[in-house]
């Protein structure tokens, strides 16, 4: 009698335990482990994280961190960790936060606008995914890739069009750099290609001259009528004598692109720079900016007019005089320099 109260006694607590055991795993696994009070938040792995890292980035998060590694461990997560953007969400366990860390890599929209130069884009997208901006640079500048795209050291900084692209955030230095290209081939279409042949241009002749509307013009409805200012005296043969492109000169002889110009002078015309169209006919050999896409289409589809000169219109700021004769337009230059002067704009 009292060996089968000892046995069911043994059973009885056989099935506690193992009751509490059952009980410790479904928490472990199942139990909400976050502690932070917004809806989500997120985690950035790198590509060489290690599983000590990982745990680094998650414990302001979690509540019971002791857990996550046994579950993670459970898992195989501790020998197979992706890198990426990752959402926590409040209310989370275990179970799920490692299946999120697992296949839930997030995109993230990365923008840069009109860089001057590859090292300012390099530094601009290194802000935005885990690729530094020395292996962008490099990857940038890389000779191969150069050689194999027809892209040279004046024309390479047109391959990059300014916008929003969406990337996983652990994307590589050349990832991004190859998709870029492929951007750039998607944008020209066989009809820009026609618009661009029409012209007499070459792809990055378009490019480049929109660098040049770009930098002339902030005014996206002025633009077309811009280029078409710049077509017409191409078609002349007249140069295109472009401030902007003396300015980007001095900053590429300096190679200081942080230098603010707002008048030049003349002995700035002076400088002798194949990007000086005040001496060397025709279009720049490369951008002096990343333009925009809309000033790469008012290139391709210009305002029809017989305007060969314009000038900043102080009445108007923002946009320009216009003007088809050169008696024209040195009487719209006057209230222009005479606004500099009164400004007291002398650099």
């Amino acid at each position: 009698m009292n060996l089968k109260k000892v046995l069911w006694a043994t059973a009885i607590l056989g099935l506690i335990i193992c009751g509490f055991v059952a009980y410790q795993i479904y928490s472990a696994i199942f139990s909400p482990n976050t502690q932070f009070n917004n809806e989500e938040a997120y985690v950035f792995i790198a590509s060489d994280a290690t599983f000590s890292e990982v745990k680094e980035s998650l414990e302001p998060l979690l509540n019971d961190l002791a857990t996550f590694e046994a579950v993670a461990k459970r898992k195989g997560y501790v020998t197979n960790i992706k890198a990426g953007k990752y959402a926590i969400k409040k209310g989370m366990n275990n179970n799920e936060i490692i299946n999120t860390l697992r296949s839930a890599n997030l995109p993230v929209n990365v923008s840069f606008n009109n860089q001057e130069s590859l090292a300012l884009l390099a530094g601009r997208i290194s802000e935005q995914i885990e690729a530094d901006s020395l292996s962008l640079l490099q990857a940038f500048n890389d000779p191969g890739f150069l050689n194999e795209t027809s892209f040279d050291e004046d024309t390479k900084l047109g391959m990059y069009l300014p916008n929003t692209y969406e990337f996983f955030w652990n994307t590589s230095a050349e990832e991004f750099r190859d998709r870029m290209l492929k951007e750039y081939q998607r944008y020209w279409t066989e009809e820009r290609l026609q618009k661009a042949k029409n012209l007499g241009l070459t792809p990055s002749q378009v490019i480049a001259l929109a660098a040049v509307v770009q930098k002339e013009t902030a005014k996206v409805d002025e633009r077309p009528r811009v280029a078409g200012v710049y077509l017409n005296r191409i078609r002349k043969g007249i140069l295109l004598q472009a401030d902007p492109t003396v300015i980007f000169a001095i900053k590429k002889q300096t190679g200081n692109y942080d230098t603010i110009i707002k008048r030049v002078l003349y002995r700035d015309l002076e400088m002798d720079s194949p990007y000086n169209t005040y001496k060397y006919a025709g279009v720049p050999p490369g951008p002096i900016t990343m333009p925009d896409i809309s000033s790469i289409e008012a290139v391709l589809n210009p305002e029809k007019h017989d305007y060969l000169y314009f000038v900043a219109d102080v009445s108007n700021f923002g946009y320009h005089k216009f003007a088809k004769t050169l008696a024209q337009h040195n009487r719209n230059k006057v209230q222009y320099i005479q606004w500099l002067n009164a400004q007291k704009v002398l650099r």
